[in-house]
């Protein structure tokens, strides 16, 4: 990098940070920290939505696999994604959407405590929270990487710079900021993905490759087959229901771009300008990682740094900074949306349940509670990006899949799931056996059956089998003992239908916590 680099990325940090200090002024209350009032366009909902999915792992870890094995990397990463979100549009979309402006809920998983109890809530909100401080850890730790290739910086000095202007504009601005700064950050990368792709096209001319005839080349040998390696079908089966519940809300922040649009139906148009994106755009971004091998020779094993060195030997000054500004944009996309949502799971969930003081917050305390809750995820998910490479989590990509995917299951099947009207007879004790088994089953395939078989458990069924143990759970268990009260049924119908008729009262979290479900239903 050159000055002129710095001098684009400089810029780029001062443009988030000015749309953070704008966004405060839009910020009133905790329901605008959170959900943006339910005032945001759903077009804006829908272009942060898919935002907040991205980070630089796409160019480390994801980038290491388009160079080893070529277009899996789209058909088992982002198609799933497109594919889930579009389900989830009819799905999932409406129903979060009516969390807010039925509910009245700041966090998804306020609506917990009367869907099933307490105890459910509070189960998924604590294991939900420190899922998402490894998961952000592991984006630290990736746009530090890719700023040590360009700068010589250590990645203790790279997690400190993006973690900390990441927390200036999230934290004054709520959801606000990190949806604007999100629409920005989509058009850098438009321009910073355009031109790479074209400087890929232009120096395989040179070498006189064409744009198709690189296929055939022996360096990239099976690479057009769309299953190779670890990613087979039983990986793409499971990612694809693992993303379904993921990208739709299972890791909270989708669920509040979904929550600040101002209808079910704005919504739904969300999530399906979401899905369209994931389905055309990974396609633009992923050619130059799937053309690497022709163009560099990856330093490290698992080829995490090809797209960094490509980036270096092909773009002018400038243009490079544009670039290493689109790895940010995405690291910081998706880390300040974690961030707004584990606030509002900590303030709203969490908070008035361990503190007495918390339940008598009113809408100042409330809102001062959620920015300090923000910095202080943000600073946990810094401590732990330093140790994403050591022996307890091993490389980025490791942490992502294999931890993210396979812990993600558990925490969001009964969250989701407890959305739908099929699964209305799964309580509180479905909830929690399905969670609790998913987790120990994560534990067991993941560390000590993985040691004791030869040359360990593959990847497919160390993410899926998870999954798998917590669905039949909760759907069994609904089944030998159902718990669908007329409170709990009161709270279903309110979330599947527009009818007014169907209202119901939820307590407000900063009151009296109680072990109790939802009051009976209310007519206008």
């Amino acid at each position: 990098m050159n000055s002129l680099d710095w001098t684009v990325l400089i810029a780029y940090f001062g443009v988030m940070i000015a749309i953070g200090v704008w966004s405060h002024k839009r910020v009133d209350n905790v329901s605008d920290f959170f959900t943006a009032g339910g005032k945001m366009p759903w077009w804006l909902s829908g272009i942060s939505h898919h935002m907040s999915g991205y980070s630089a792992v796409m160019f480390t870890g994801y980038a290491g696999i388009a160079y080893t094995y070529g277009v899996t990397s789209f058909i088992t990463w982002s198609f799933p994604i497109a594919l889930g979100i579009a389900i989830g549009s009819k799905l999932f979309a409406p129903r979060i959407n009516r969390l807010r402006s039925r509910l009245h809920v700041a966090s998804p998983l306020e609506y917990l405590k009367n869907r099933y109890d307490l105890k459910t809530q509070q189960a998924l909100a604590w294991s939900g929270m420190l899922l998402k401080i490894v998961d952000v850890g592991a984006k630290w730790a990736a746009i530090a990487t890719l700023l040590s290739v360009f700068t010589g910086m250590s990645l203790n000095q790279g997690i400190l710079i993006t973690g900390a202007i990441t927390a200036v504009y999230c934290t004054i601005g709520g959801l606000w900021a990190d949806a604007l700064t999100e629409l920005g950050q989509f058009i850098i990368q438009l321009m910073a993905g355009v031109a790479m792709f074209i400087a890929v096209v232009l120096k395989l001319n040179d070498k006189g490759i064409g744009f198709l005839g690189a296929w055939d080349e022996p360096a990239l040998h099976g690479h057009g087959k769309p299953l190779v390696g670890p990613y087979g079908t039983v990986f793409l089966l499971a990612f694809l229901f693992i993303k379904l519940f993921e990208y739709n809300g299972g890791m909270l922040n989708q669920a509040q771009r979904y929550m600040a649009t101002g209808s079910p139906r704005e919504a739904e148009r969300s999530a399906r300008l979401s899905a369209a994106l994931w389905l055309v755009w990974p396609v633009v971004l992923f050619f130059p990682m799937w053309m690497s091998p022709l163009l560099v020779t990856a330093k490290k094993p698992d080829g995490s740094d090809s797209y960094a060195l490509m980036t270096e030997q092909l773009l002018p000054h400038g243009l490079l900074g544009l670039v290493i500004v689109g790895f940010f944009s995405h690291t910081m996309a998706m880390c300040s949306s974690d961030a707004n949502a584990i606030a509002a799971v900590f303030t709203r969930d969490v908070a008035p349940v361990v503190s007495k003081q918390a339940r008598a917050w009113n809408e100042r305390s409330g809102l001062i509670a959620a920015r300090v809750t923000t910095v202080l995820f943000l600073g946990l998910s810094m401590a732990v990006a330093t140790q994403v490479n050591s022996p307890a989590f091993k490389d980025i990509i490791t942490v992502v899949i294999k931890w993210v995917a396979g812990l993600m299951g558990p925490i969001a099947i009964p969250m989701m799931l407890g959305l739908l009207r099929p699964f209305r007879r799964s309580g509180p004790t479905a909830a929690l056996t399905s969670w609790s088994m998913g987790l120990l089953a994560f534990w067991l395939v993941n560390y000590p059956i993985n040691w004791s078989v030869d040359g360990g458990v593959p990847l497919q069924y160390q993410v899926s089998i998870p999954l798998v143990v917590s669905l039949v759970l909760y759907i069994l268990i609904g089944f030998l003992k159902p718990e669908d009260s007329p409170e709990r049924l009161a709270v279903i119908e309110t979330i599947n239908t527009d009818d007014d008729s169907t209202a119901i009262a939820v307590p407000a979290p900063a009151g009296p916590v109680e072990d109790t479900v939802a009051t009976s239903p209310t007519k206008d």
